[in-house]
């Protein structure tokens, strides 16, 4: 039996308001625990990417957005530790939801808070924060190649 190449898809959830984004401080998660981030998750079979949005704002944030208000605003291929497998990120957008804001995974994260875009937490993932920061980036980037 041959051994197949994996892709791993996540999405990430880009929301701004006045000048600031909206962030998650993970936790007891074992991966970047204590470092700030985006709403985000992987798709699972079967769902769109941005069912796979609308579901993880809902889960993460207990916010309901509209597939159809949904934009994608940037890809990222990323290399990993993993010979098994890499990583594709996909950065989304919205200006549309509904409910109000909150903790839905207190034993995922640990702070949600807005952040100014040009004053992001010094624990901010640095690929997420270089999507963020930087909006000549392009429509595609690539990280942990070097």
């Amino acid at each position: 039996m041959s051994k197949h190449f994996k892709l791993v898809c996540a999405v990430y959830l880009i929301l701004r308001r006045n000048g600031k984004v909206l962030m998650l401080r993970r936790f007891n998660t074992g991966f970047m625990d204590g470092n700030y981030g985006l709403v985000a998750g992987h798709i699972d079979g079967g769902e769109s990417l941005f069912s796979a949005m609308a579901r993880e704002a809902k889960e993460e944030i207990g916010i309901t957005v509209e597939p159809k208000d949904l934009e994608v605003i940037h890809v990222m291929h990323r290399g990993c530790e993993s010979p098994d497998y890499e990583r594709f990120s996909v950065f989304i957008k919205t200006c549309k939801y509904s409910g109000e804001i909150k903790n839905m995974e207190p034993n995922k994260c640990d702070d949600v808070r807005w952040f100014p875009v040009n004053g992001l937490p010094p624990n901010t993932i640095d690929y997420v924060k270089r999507v963020i920061e930087n909006s000549d980036i392009g429509f595609f980037s690539e990280d942990g190649w070097e």
